[in-house]
C-alpha cells in the first residue's frame, strides 16, 4: 500500500523503525565490547557483560524476535531493513498527506516545525507509553534496571552519528527549544534539584502530547477548570455591530491568517463593552468563517489555576494550535487590574509570538497595549449597549426563538425603552420570565409583561442592592395628596420615562444629542410633605426599581473617593434605567463655596462630577431637599424639573386623614377627621406617625381607634417636634 489509512498504521511503522534503531545500537555496543567488527555475526550466548543483571541478554533478544531475520543477527542487514523503512515512511506519508488522511504524528510535526531530531526523541518517549517493553529495552541499554525512561545521553547516542551532531543536537534539551519550550518532553531532574549531568536526565512525553498522537481531542486536563473549546455556530446575522466592523474584522483577519506561518503581524482584537453586547459572538463568527475553532479562557479563573502562569500560558496557547483554534481572554481587566500584570502580560506577549496566529482579549474596560505589541495587529473594537432600535430588535428575535409562550399584551417597545440592558441580558431575562410563568402556571406557562418587567430588573442591576437601599415601592397616585399642578408635574415625568423611545428612537432624538437624555428632578420642600411617597410612586406607574442613596456610604472625607462611590452607583444603575433618589441631598450638593483652600476646591469637583452622571444616565435621577435655598443655581438651572412640595393646608390635611387608614382598621364614628384636620398643623409624615401609633394604642385598648388614642399619638408626635401642648383644649402654639 502507498499510504497509510489511519493514524495507528502510521505509527506501528515508526515503532518498527525505533525498534530496529534500538536493536542495531545494542548489537553495536556488545560489538564494542566484545572486540567485533560490524560485518561479523555474533553468539549471542557468549556474552558475559551483562549476566547477574535482572534483564538477561536473551530477555531483550527475545523482544527483538521479529528483527532477527539471520541466525546470527548482522547489523549490515539490519542497517539496510532500518533505511528502506525510514523511505518507505517517508513515501507513505507523503502520499497520505496529499490524500488528506489525518496523521496526528505528522500534523504535530508540521504544526510546530520540528526537526528531524525532535521528531525521533518524541517517538523515543512515545514508544514505553504504548508498549511496556520498551521500559526493560531502555533499562538494558542504559545498564540500570531502575530508569525505564530513555535519557538524554540515550537519545543523542541513537539518533547522532558523530560527535559534531551530538553537540548540535545538545540544543534541543535547552528550555528554548521546542521541545521544551512548548512541553512536548519533560526532562525529569531527579530525586534531589540540579543533580546529575543533563545527560544523565530521563525523558518523558506530556500526557495531552500523546493524547494528541493517539487522536483524542480533548483538552489538557490542566487547562480544564478555566478553559473550554468551543465548535463555533454563531453567524454574522445574529451579531448586532455595524456591517463596515464586521466587513474589515472578517478581511483583516482572512489576509493574514493565510500565511499565519510566515506573518510577521498576528491578529489581536482587543474586544471591550459590557457583559452581552456580543463581544463573544462576533468572535464566534469570525472564527465560523475563518474555519477554526474557539478556545475560552475565563482569565480570573485562570490566575487561580493550578500551576504558574507563564505554564498555563503555554499549556493554553498550544492547545489553541493543537486543535486549530483561536484564544479568546474572558475578563482580561482581571488581568490588567492583578498585582503581577505586568509579568502576567508579558507571559502573554511571548505566547502572541510563538504560538497565536489569532487571538481575543475580551474586557469591560479599555485597555491600551504598551510597545512591546507595536509588531501585532491590536485592534480595539467597542461594543457598546445597544440602541433603543437594537434592543428592539433583539427582544423580537429572542422571544420569537424562545419556544415559549408569550401574553399578546407584551409590549416590546415598551421593554427597548425602559431597560438599556444588551443582548446577553435580553437573553437572561426572557429565560428568568419563562421560568417565572411556567412556576405560576405550569400548565400554560405565558409569559407577561410583569414577568418580563421583573426578570429585566432582576438581571440589570445585580449590584447596585450592594450601594444603596432598594426600596419597595407601594404607594400609588390615590395615595398622594399634593396641589394639582404638582400632581402634574409628577405625571409629566413619568410622560418623559414612558415616551422616550418614541421621541428618541422614532422621532431622531438620539442622534442629535450625545447625554442628558435621562430624566433629572429635584424635590424641595419640608420633611414629611411627600418627596419620598412621590418617588415611590413615580417607580410604580413606571414600573422600575427605585433604589435611595445613603448619603453617609457616599461622601467620604478622602479626597477622590466620593467620585468613585459615585461612579460605581451610576455604572451600576446604568443598564436597568433604575430611579436613584438621593434623599437629603442638600448636604451633599449645598452651595459652592469659594475657593480658600484645597478642601473647598476638592468640594467644588464632587459637586461637578454629580452634575456630570446625572447628564449621563439615562434612567430618572432624583434629589430631594428640605431646603432648597441650600441648593446652588447651577443645580436648579439643569434640573429638568422642579417639584415644590407645600406644608399641607386644612384642605390637604383632610384629604391625608381620610385615606391614611387602611380599609381593614376597625375606627369609632366618634373620630372626627374634620377636628383632627383644623386643629393639628402638621404634614402627612407626622399624620403618618400619628394614624400608626393610634392603631397600636387601640390595639390594646379595645381593638377600636377612638379619638382619645388619636389625640394621645398627637400629643407624642407634638413632644418629639418640640411643640407646646395645651392639654385642656389640645390645640397646639403656632409652630
Amino acid at each position: 500500500m502507498d499510504h497509510y489509512e489511519n493514524n495507528w498504521q502510521h505509527l506501528s511503522d515508526e515503532l518498527k523503525w525505533i525498534d530496529l534503531l534500538l536493536y542495531i545500537h545494542i548489537l553495536k555496543s556488545r560489538m564494542a565490547q566484545q572486540g567485533y567488527d560490524e560485518g561479523t555475526s555474533i553468539d549471542l550466548m557468549s556474552l558475559d557483560e551483562f549476566r547477574g543483571l535482572v534483564i538477561t541478554d536473551e530477555e531483550i533478544d527475545g523482544l527483538f524476535s521479529e528483527q532477527i531475520s539471520t541466525e546470527p543477527p548482522e547489523i549490515q542487514h539490519l542497517m539496510g531493513l532500518l533505511m528502506s523503512l525510514e523511505a518507505d515512511i517517508r513515501k507513505r506519508l507523503e502520499t497520505s498527506i496529499r490524500r488528506g488522511i489525518p496523521l496526528s504524528f505528522a500534523h504535530l510535526s508540521e504544526l510546530f516545525c520540528l526537526s528531524d531530531f525532535e521528531k525521533r526523541v518524541i517517538l523515543l518517549c512515545l514508544a514505553p507509553e504504548l508498549e511496556r517493553k520498551y521500559e526493560r529495552i531502555y533499562a538494558y541499554l542504559q545498564n540500570d534496571v531502575t530508569q525505564k525512561k530513555p535519557t538524554v545521553e540515550l537519545a543523542l547516542s541513537l539518533f547522532c552519528a558523530a560527535q559534531d551532531d551530538r553537540l548540535a543536537a545538545m540544543s534541543a534539551f535547552s528550555y528554548r527549544s521546542s521541545l521544551l519550550r512548548f512541553g512536548f518532553v519533560q526532562i525529569d531532574n531527579g530525586l534531589q534539584e540540579g543533580t546529575g549531568s543533563l545527560l544523565s536526565r530521563p525523558l518523558g512525553l506530556d500526557a495531552r502530547i500523546l493524547d494528541f498522537i493517539l487522536g483524542f481531542d480533548a483538552i489538557d486536563e490542566r487547562i480544564s477548570s478555566f478553559a473550554e473549546m468551543v465548535a463555533p455556530r454563531i453567524t454574522w446575522d445574529q451579531v448586532w455591530i455595524p456591517e463596515n466592523v464586521k466587513e474589515k474584522m472578517l478581511l483583516v483577519t482572512r489576509k493574514y491568517m493565510e500565511h499565519v506561518q510566515e506573518a510577521d503581524r498576528k491578529p489581536i482584537y482587543m474586544l471591550h463593552g459590557d457583559y452581552g453586547t456580543g463581544k463573544r459572538e462576533a468572535a464566534e463568527a469570525l472564527c465560523r468563517d475563518t474555519g477554526i475553532n474557539l478556545l475560552v479562557c475565563n482569565m480570573s479563573a485562570m490566575l487561580d489555576g493550578p500551576a504558574t502562569f507563564a505554564d498555563l500560558v503555554i499549556l493554553l496557547f498550544r492547545e489553541a494550535i493543537l486543535q486549530n483554534a483561536a484564544v479568546y481572554l474572558d475578563g482580561f481587566e482581571y488581568l490588567v487590574g492583578s498585582e503581577k500584570s505586568t509579568i502576567y502580560i508579558s507571559s502573554l506577549f511571548k505566547a502572541f509570538e510563538a504560538l497565536s496566529p489569532l487571538t481575543f482579549l475580551d474586557s469591560k474596560a479599555d485597555w491600551e497595549p504598551t510597545s512591546e505589541f507595536e509588531d501585532h495587529l491590536f485592534m480595539n473594537i467597542i461594543f457598546p449597549v445597544p440602541d433603543y432600535e437594537v434592543r428592539k430588535n433583539w427582544w423580537n428575535s429572542l422571544l420569537r426563538s424562545s419556544n415559549c409562550h408569550v401574553s399578546p399584551e407584551v409590549n416590546i417597545d415598551e421593554l427597548a425603552s425602559n431597560f438599556r440592558i444588551s443582548g446577553g441580558q435580553i437573553r437572561d431575562a426572557i429565560a428568568k420570565a419563562r421560568n417565572m410563568a411556567i412556576w405560576r402556571d405550569p400548565d400554560n406557562g405565558q409569559m407577561e409583561m410583569a414577568d418580563l418587567n421583573l426578570a429585566c430588573r432582576a438581571k440589570s442591576n445585580q449590584n447596585l442592592r450592594h450601594l444603596a437601599l432598594k426600596l419597595e415601592p407601594k404607594y400609588l397616585w390615590d395615595d398622594i395628596v399634593l396641589p394639582a399642578e404638582r400632581i402634574s408635574q409628577l405625571q409629566e415625568i413619568c410622560r418623559h420615562a414612558e415616551y422616550r423611545h418614541i421621541v428618541y428612537g422614532n422621532w431622531g432624538f438620539d442622534r442629535k444629542l450625545s447625554y442628558g437624555k435621562g430624566v433629572n428632578a429635584l424635590f424641595s420642600g419640608p420633611a414629611g410633605t411627600g418627596k419620598t411617597m412621590a418617588a415611590e410612586v413615580i417607580a410604580n406607574e413606571l414600573q422600575r426599581d427605585i433604589y435611595k442613596i445613603d448619603l453617609s456610604q457616599v461622601v467620604s472625607k478622602y479626597i477622590g473617593e466620593t467620585e468613585k462611590n459615585l461612579h460605581r452607583i451610576f455604572q451600576e444603575a446604568y443598564g436597568s434605567n433604575a430611579i436613584l433618589f438621593f434623599d437629603e441631598a442638600d448636604a451633599l450638593f449645598g452651595k459652592r463655596s469659594e475657593v480658600k483652600d484645597a478642601h473647598d476646591r476638592y468640594a467644588n469637583i464632587e459637586i461637578a462630577y454629580l452634575l456630570q452622571k446625572m447628564e449621563e444616565y439615562d434612567g430618572i435621577t432624583i434629589l430631594a431637599t428640605n431646603l432648597r435655598k441650600n441648593i446652588d443655581e447651577a443645580f436648579t438651572r439643569r434640573m429638568q424639573f422642579i417639584v415644590e412640595f407645600p406644608f399641607p393646608d386644612e384642605e390637604m390635611r383632610r384629604r391625608i386623614w381620610s385615606i391614611i387608614f387602611p380599609k381593614e382598621m376597625p375606627i369609632s364614628e366618634e373620630v372626627n377627621l374634620d377636628v383632627l384636620a383644623e386643629r393639628f398643623r402638621l404634614s402627612g409624615g407626622n399624620i403618618k406617625n400619628i394614624a400608626l401609633a393610634g392603631a397600636f394604642c387601640a390595639a390594646g385598648d379595645g381593638g377600636v381607634v377612638q379619638m382619645t388614642h388619636l389625640i394621645h399619638a398627637v400629643r407624642r408626635e407634638y413632644q418629639k417636634l418640640g411643640r407646646t401642648w395645651d392639654d385642656s383644649t389640645a390645640i397646639q402654639e403656632n409652630p
